[in-house]
C-alpha cells in the first residue's frame, strides 16, 4: 500500500536518518509528482495522469503552516531535529522552491535554531541555478546516487527525463564537498529483469563517483516499507557493512541504516 502524505508540514515523525524529523510535502496531497519512478518508493507508482493542475502551496501557505508548527513544538519533547523536505515526490519540483528554502531558514532560526533543515532529493534538477544555490543554503543537501552505472540507475530509477551521468557527477562536484550522498542498495526483479547495484562491478563504478563527489558523507540504507515492486530484496545487515567499509577504505565518510 502506497503511503501519500496529506499534509504541507506533518509529524514529526522519527527517522532512522535523521532523528525527529518535521517533515514537508511541497507535492499535491492527491497523489505524487516525480522525474523518478523508483521501484521501491513507498509513496507507490507514478500515477497515470499527473498531477501538473492539482493545487501547490504558496509559499505564503507554506510559511503559516510551517510556523503554526513551530510554535506548537518548540520547547517540547517533539521538537524536530531535522525540517525535512521529502513528501509526495521530488521537493524541487515546486516552482517556488528557493522562495521557500529561505522562509524555512528564517523561521528555523526563529524557532528552532538548533534543528538542521533536510532536502531529500533525486538530483535531477540541480543543474538548474536557482535550485543549486537553494540547495547549498541547507544543512543537509541529500542527493541520490542508487549506482554506479546509468544502466542500473535506469533500471532502479525509472526517469521520465533524460539522465547524463557524466553531467550529473559534475553538477554534484559543484557543490564542493556540501552534498550527502544517498544510496539505497537492493537485489530484485522488475518487468523480467536482474537487478543488483551490489556487485562488485557496480559497488566500484559507485565509489569511483564518490570519489569525485567527495560529499561530506554517504548514506547507504535498505529497503524498509512496503515497496512498488514486490520483487525485491532486503539487503543484510553485513553486506551494509563491508559497502560502508568500502566507502570508509576511500578516505569518505559512511553511517548505513539497515
Amino acid at each position: 500500500m502506497a503511503i501519500l502524505f496529506e499534509n504541507l508540514v506533518f509529524g514529526p515523525i522519527h527517522s532512522r536518518r535523521l532523528g525527529n524529523s518535521l517533515g514537508v510535502n511541497l507535492m499535491p496531497t492527491i497523489g505524487k509528482i516525480c522525474t523518478f519512478n523508483c521501484i521501491y518508493c513507498e509513496c507507490g507508482w507514478n500515477p497515470e495522469h499527473r498531477n501538473e493542475n492539482a493545487h501547490l502551496a504558496t509559499p505564503e501557505e507554506y510559511e503559516e503552516a510551517l510556523e503554526n508548527a513551530l510554535k506548537e513544538l518548540a520547547g517540547t519533547p517533539k521538537e524536530p531535529d531535522s525540517i525535512t523536505f521529502s513528501g509526495n515526490g521530488e521537493p524541487t519540483l515546486h516552482p517556488d522552491f528557493p522562495e521557500i528554502i529561505d522562509i524555512t531558514i528564517r523561521l528555523r532560526d526563529k524557532y528552532v535554531p538548533k534543528a538542521v533543515i533536510s532536502v531529500l532529493t533525486n538530483g535531477t534538477r540541480i543543474h538548474d541555478e536557482k535550485i543549486f544555490n537553494a540547495l547549498k543554503k541547507v544543512d543537509n543537501n541529500i542527493c541520490k546516487l542508487d549506482g554506479g552505472s546509468l544502466d542500473v540507475i535506469e533500471k532502479i530509477n525509472l526517469p521520465n527525463v533524460k539522465i547524463n551521468l557524466n553531467q550529473y557527477i559534475s553538477d554534484l562536484q559543484r557543490f564542493d564537498g556540501q552534498v550527502v550522498i544517498q544510496t539505497l542498495f537492493l537485489r530484485g526483479n522488475h518487468n523480467g529483469e536482474v537487478i543488483d547495484n551490489t556487485t562488485e562491478e557496480e559497488v566500484s563504478l559507485w565509489l569511483e563517483h564518490l570519489k569525485k563527489i567527495k560529499p561530506k558523507k554517504t548514506m547507504i540504507y535498505v529497503i524498509d516499507r512496503e515497496t512498488p515492486e514486490k520483487n525485491l530484496e532486503k539487503i543484510g545487515i553485513e553486506e551494509m557493512r563491508k559497502i560502508a567499509e568500502k566507502v570508509e577504505n576511500i578516505g569518505q565518510k559512511a553511517n548505513f541504516y539497515a
